[in-house]
């Protein structure tokens, strides 16, 4: 079927976003032309973020653009947080999950991913650098850095590089990971023999 090449172009795009396969970029395109003033409302929304958000230049977040050029994010501006407490992450994706729950009060650093060898991310693709500069010079000084990396292999992996720089840069630091085990709700039966063997290794007593 001949498609317009502007509607070629636009399936295109739509189709590397991460959910999306070419029928899902199919659907949200129809959707978008029964509604044209929807399709106008997401180009002003998409052109509006291109021009006024950014990487905060503190700890990777996402973040507006302030009136001097500058980009840093509400929670590395904010005076009620606990700057003394670092929460490590892979992605921007995470900060939100933490900030969902509203239990975490510190403070957070992106790294951009994990190590991974099948991916072609080496350490220097991260932002240790960033890390270690921020543990060094921070004021007041991070008494402890939370490693909130996945359990997968590459992310212990990580976990340790992390763990050695923040050895090496901030010594006084205590060094805490995310617990591990049963969700919330979970029956038994239904978790994976990796998950019920993170539950028994963390096992409490009651």
């Amino acid at each position: 079927m001949a498609q317009p090449l502007a509607l070629q172009g636009l399936l295109k795009q739509l189709a590397r976003l991460p959910g999306l396969g070419p029928r899902s970029a199919q659907r949200v395109a129809l959707a978008l032309f029964a509604a044209p003033t929807r399709l106008n409302d997401l180009t002003e929304a998409l052109q509006r973020a291109a021009q006024q958000l950014g990487t905060c230049t503190v700890c990777g977040n996402l973040a507006e653009f302030n009136a001097d050029g500058g980009c840093v994010c509400p929670i590395c501006l904010s005076t009620t947080r606990d700057a003394t407490t670092l929460c490590v992450v892979e992605s921007v994706a995470d900060i939100w999950a933490l900030e969902r729950g509203g239990d975490y009060r510190g403070r957070y650093h992106v790294l951009g991913g994990v190590v991974s060898a099948l991916q072609g991310v080496s350490p220097d693709d991260l932002s240790l650098g960033q890390l270690e500069h921020r543990l060094r010079t921070a004021i007041p000084a991070v008494q402890e850095v939370i490693l909130a990396l996945g359990a997968s292999l590459e992310g212990q992996t990580t976990s340790h590089l992390v763990a050695s720089l923040v050895q090496r840069a901030a010594p006084q630091a205590i060094l805490s990971t995310l617990a591990k085990g049963m969700p919330v709700g979970a029956s038994v039966d239904y978790l994976d023999e990796g998950t019920l063997g993170l539950a028994l290794a963390h096992r409490q007593r009651l």
